[in-house]
């Protein structure tokens, strides 16, 4: 029979610590898929902004409509893990992820923007309950003072499924489209490279669903408290997580980092393709983008492990400075150096979603699911902010552009300083 964890436990040591290290093991590829897929839209962006004739601000609806799911699906799905347990929203999620890849075969097919749209709308729906699902469980499996390490050890899984993206989007689909020939039309010969890679995607997770399906995973109980005389459930004299300050200023974070780690993802590999950068080929960009995600998942490594020893706010606030460092020295140089230093931020942003969730969601108790159901809303940051800089790219310039991200790791060295103590 499955064991059982309370949200609330912070010290005893776990009863069957072997059935929480192999739950641990089976989510690190969750982690990894969604890691994979998300960074996938980096290859995407570039790909369909060619097929298309796009601007910047058209290109940048990918990125709306996958990230605008989070907004829309992620209170629902906050209720619907509540209602069908973490294990069982996993499921779910996994399913609907495989369907939204599936779509990707008619939008292929009948070579439309707004086909692929939708499939990425569904398809992050799928990925939003994913979210919503995980990261709690995962807070929940130990002690809350090593909740931002063990989530972060998690989350550099993701850093590997965002890795290998590049490298795969660049091989199988990049690499093919420049090389399509025409007994289609020219947007269906290239719209068309798209249909193999989602279907792998597509069976991968149906794979996943059942797998999960069948596991014996630990079940997580949420500590309950007494209720007020209005039947709200009460945790220290707070009825809802929005009461507590460090959660909505957590939920601020988690917006404005996703939306500048997504921004600098999708913009690379126009970046990199600018004459006075490097002046590089799509497939040829897209590669370099490893480097990016691969210092995110190097750093999770390296700030899991610190991070053991030195408090979270304090290593967050020092990633944030050094993330808007780099954003402003690639802002203000060329050649090798600005594309070194765009792509060294990955290495800065690895700590930052996993530890602005698991400070956000600290000392929450019956209000967890909840308040991470507002944080996984608040990752429409990906959707809005990318938007916003493509604007800016086609009114003043890609390279300016970026300043949009110096502001939000502003915020971020703010919240770890200051606002998750708040």
């Amino acid at each position: 029979m499955a064991s059982t964890i309370s949200t609330s436990s912070t010290s005893a040591a776990p009863v069957n610590s072997g059935s929480y290290r192999f739950a641990l093991v089976s989510l690190t590829s969750l982690f990894f898929m969604w890691g994979f897929i998300t960074c996938l839209n980096d290859i995407l962006i570039p790909h369909l902004k060619s097929v298309f004739s796009l601007s910047y601000t058209e290109a940048m609806l990918i990125q709306f409509c996958f990230f605008g799911a989070y907004f829309l699906v992620s209170l629902p799905a906050g209720s619907l893990v509540k209602k069908l347990g973490y294990q069982k929203g996993i499921v779910t999620g996994l399913s609907i992820a495989s369907l939204g890849c599936l779509l990707f075969y008619p939008a292929a097919d009948y070579a439309v923007y707004g086909l692929f749209l939708g499939a990425l709308f569904v398809l992050a729906s799928g990925i939003t309950i994913l979210q919503v699902a995980a990261n709690p469980y995962v807070n929940a499996l130990g002690s809350a003072e090593t909740a931002s390490s063990r989530l972060n050890l998690t989350q550099a899984f993701n850093a590997l499924g965002t890795t290998v993206a590049p490298f795969f989007g660049a091989v199988l689909i990049l690499s093919v489209a420049s090389g399509a020939t025409a007994e289609l039309t020219h947007a269906q010969a290239e719209a068309a490279v798209v249909k193999m890679p989602y279907l792998l995607l597509a069976g991968m997770l149906a794979l996943l669903a059942l797998i999960f399906s069948k596991l014996s995973l630990p079940k997580i109980v949420e500590h309950s408290e007494p209720a007020d005389v209005n039947g709200k459930v009460s945790h220290k004299g707070k009825t809802s997580a929005t009461q507590s300050v460090h959660l909505v200023l957590g939920a601020v974070g988690i917006f404005v980092y996703v939306g500048a780690e997504v921004s600098i993802g999708s913009f690379l590999v126009n970046f990199l393709g600018e004459e006075h950068i490097v002046g590089l080929q799509e497939a040829d960009a897209a590669k370099y983008i490893t480097y990016y995600w691969g210092g995110a998942m190097v750093g999770r490594f390296i700030g899991s492990a610190i991070m053991q020893k030195v408090s979270a706010g304090t290593v967050l606030a020092f990633n944030a400075f050094m993330a808007a460092v780099l954003v402003m020295v690639a802002m203000n140089t060329a050649g090798a150096i600005a594309m070194w230093s765009i792509l060294a931020v990955g290495l800065f942003n690895s700590i930052m979603f996993p530890t602005i969730f698991s400070l956000a969601l600290r000392d929450l108790g019956p209000h967890t699911s909840q308040g991470s159901g507002i944080l996984c809303l608040a990752i429409v940051g990906g959707a809005i902010l990318p938007l916003l800089q493509g604007v800016l790219a086609d009114s003043m310039g890609l390279q300016p552009s970026f300043i949009l991200a110096v502001v939000c790791y502003a915020f971020i060295l703010f919240y770890g300083a200051k606002g998750s103590k708040m």
